[in-house]
């Protein structure tokens, strides 16, 4: 029986790897958000990923949660710490923890000095001038709703979906660059895991304080909670593989447990599942985290998690004290759920058969007793897989806006300097691709600066020089779809016949075999023409994507679309590869070789109309149909 389980065990593991990732996948994940976050703070912007993508998930649910602070405010734990800190560079905010549940604190102005947003909100408590949770809370939505106008309040932040449909959860917060000393137990408790290295890491970069307060203190509405989440980032990722997976499969156990309910109605979540993990590891419930035990530890932590429903008290890792149950899991509530989670461990184990999640994985090995489960994960996903996967978060990773050619040239030089930092094999061309979106802005905006000022026709013919060769060398850098910023940008500036040269030779590398569209690809193909090189190689030769413009002017025909964008606060206009490289092409051809143009007219509408979303994604067919209606009516104008 022990055997059995064993395999099961086993088969759910690799069934997890599939639906999770596997190791390498999980480090490219997490490799590629890094260098984008280590961007981010050197172009001095205070800001930090968290939420199940920045972990290394990537259900369709994943959320990205950004903790945005402003940098000149400093938390204090204790006044002594005030002299570690310029006060003519930094405002400083002092805790006081004495009137707050465990895990909240209220936060003052010592000197009465910030600007115009904390002064905004502070409120006169016993004297003091401290600063409003909610307050702050409210101005600063405010402020996100202007540029997002579908945001909603969630907890502590504003919440809404993205351009390409993913939530997010923007919460402003304060950072205190000390360890909070209500958590200090927590590294004395710290024997066994996380390793020291991590304890060390952890406690030095200290935690951040979120605008929201505790539901049941004296001081809700001007409270602020103590946020760990850089710390639990840096858990997840000292976890091994089936410590993940395990996480992994509470994080779907509960999904499926809210499945149906309303928010208010949702009594456990995500976090307390996590907080059962790092418990359950804590306290070496499981000697020896393994495939073969990945049944054994989700079941201590399904019967940890029914123990505290049972007492109503969810232990928060950090301070155990604050229990995360007071506010929602007590009465006929807590009794319902602990009447539904007892029934699912009076059937033991097996109650996971009835997870369409995960049956199917138990039901290969009850079904064939000799069955062999392979558990070597380097051998489960196919080479084009995991480059569709790199290439992918690459490209969802983001990359740093520029708003002038100063912020550009510095962005550059940031990356030249990372470049000769110790970088794994996936960042390399996540800084390449972001090296090429830098090249590609910079001479768009130089060409616009030169065009809207009377330098003289010798400065113009510098200015476009050094563009071409910006452009050129860019497209050395990034995808096979980055040459089309070139014909771009010779269309924009009426050379048309280079701009059909340049469509030619794209032509020709997008019908080449194997190429891989994002996120599409044919893996023997794919591996029959470039397996083995190197990701850098791939990217260049063998992999495209769509065409991104920003709030630019670069196509005069799209310009419409784009302040339709703006008004609608999207900064930035997707549009599939394929689609334009039929429009530049119809746009040079149809004053000049009207054949031509109708070829380029025929194949952009049996695109639109015909393409099952291999070339044009389902979210951007409404932009596809619309620059179809541009070139017929240009067509019908003609006549």
């Amino acid at each position: 029986m022990a055997l059995q389980t064993s395999r099961i065990s086993e088969s759910v593991y690799m069934g997890l790897c599939f639906k999770i990732g596997t190791p390498q996948q999980v480090a490219i994940r997490r490799d590629v958000w890094d260098i984008s976050e280590i961007l981010e703070h050197k172009a001095a912007r205070h800001c930090m990923a968290s939420g199940s993508r920045r972990e290394g998930f990537r259900f369709k649910d994943s959320d990205v949660d950004i903790m945005l602070w402003e940098n000149n405010y400093r938390v204090l734990w204790d006044f002594s710490q005030a002299t570690l800190y310029n006060t003519r560079r930094y405002s400083l905010i002092l805790c006081d923890s004495s009137q707050s549940p465990p895990g909240f604190t209220l936060l003052w102005l010592p000197f009465e000095e910030a600007g115009r947003v904390v002064l905004s909100s502070c409120v006169r408590i016993n004297g003091a001038l401290c600063i409003s949770s909610a307050k702050y809370r409210d101005i600063l939505f405010t402020v996100v709703r202007g540029v997002r106008p579908d945001s909603t309040v969630h907890g502590p932040c504003s919440s809404g979906r993205s351009t390409g449909g993913l939530e997010y959860d923007y919460a402003h917060c304060f950072v205190s660059d000390f360890w909070p000393p209500c958590a200090s137990s927590w590294r004395n408790r710290c024997h066994s895991w996380p390793p020291p290295h991590v304890v060390d890491d952890i406690t030095r970069n200290g935690s951040h304080l979120v605008a929201i307060g505790h539901k049941l203190g004296e001081h809700a509405d001007n409270e602020w909670r103590i946020s760990f989440s850089q710390a639990e980032q840096k858990l997840v990722n000292a976890m091994n593989h089936t410590q993940f997976l395990t996480y992994g499969l509470l994080k779907l156990f509960v999904k499926e447990i809210n499945n149906g309910l309303c928010e208010e109605e949702k009594l456990l979540c995500s976090y307390h599942m996590k907080t059962a993990v790092f418990w359950a590891i804590q306290h070496n419930a499981i000697a020896y985290w393994c495939p073969q035990n990945l049944l054994a530890g989700f079941w201590v932590c399904f019967k940890l998690l029914l123990k505290w429903v049972y007492e109503g008290v969810c232990p928060n890792f950090f301070i155990p004290e604050n229990n995360m149950f007071l506010n929602k899991v007590h009465g006929v509530a807590q009794r319902n759920l602990f009447t539904q989670l007892y029934g699912l461990y009076e059937k033991g184990i097996a109650f996971l058969l009835q997870s369409p999640s995960i049956s199917s994985y138990i039901m290969d090995v009850l079904c064939n007793p000799r069955l062999s489960v392979c558990t070597d994960e380097r051998s489960l996903i196919p080479e084009a897989v995991l480059d569709r996967d790199l290439f992918r978060e690459i490209i969802e990773s983001g990359a740093l806006t520029c708003d002038n050619l100063h912020s550009c040239m510095k962005h550059l030089h940031l990356v030249e300097q990372l470049f000769s930092s110790p970088l794994t094999q996936c960042q390399i061309p996540k800084l390449q691709k972001h090296t090429a979106t830098i090249l590609q802005t910079s001479a768009f905006m130089l060409h616009d600066m030169y065009t809207n000022t009377s330098g003289g026709n010798k400065q113009m013919y510098i200015a476009d020089k050094r563009s071409c060769n910006m452009l050129k060398l860019a497209a050395k850098f990034g995808f096979v779809s980055d040459l089309l910023y070139i014909a771009i940008y010779f269309y924009k500036t009426f050379r048309h016949r280079e701009t059909l040269s340049v469509l030619e030779m794209i032509k020709v590398k997008l019908a080449q075999p194997g190429l891989m569209y994002i996120p599409h690809v044919d893996p023997v193909s794919y591996t029959e023409a470039v397996g083995g090189r190197s990701w850098s190689y791939k990217m260049r030769h063998a992999a495209a994507f769509d065409i991104i413009l920003d709030n630019m002017c670069y196509i005069n025909e799209l310009t419409p679309e784009q302040q339709s964008g703006t008004l609608n606060h999207y900064r930035y206009l997707f549009i599939p590869s394929f689609i334009l490289l039929h429009m530049l092409e119809f746009l040079c051809c149809r004053h000049v070789d009207p054949m031509r143009a109708q070829a380029a007219l025929n194949d952009l509408q049996v695109l639109v109309h015909h393409d099952p979303g291999v070339f044009v994604h389902v979210s951007l067919r409404d932009i596809s149909w619309k620059i179809l209606g541009i070139c017929q009516q240009m067509t019908t104008d003609s006549h």
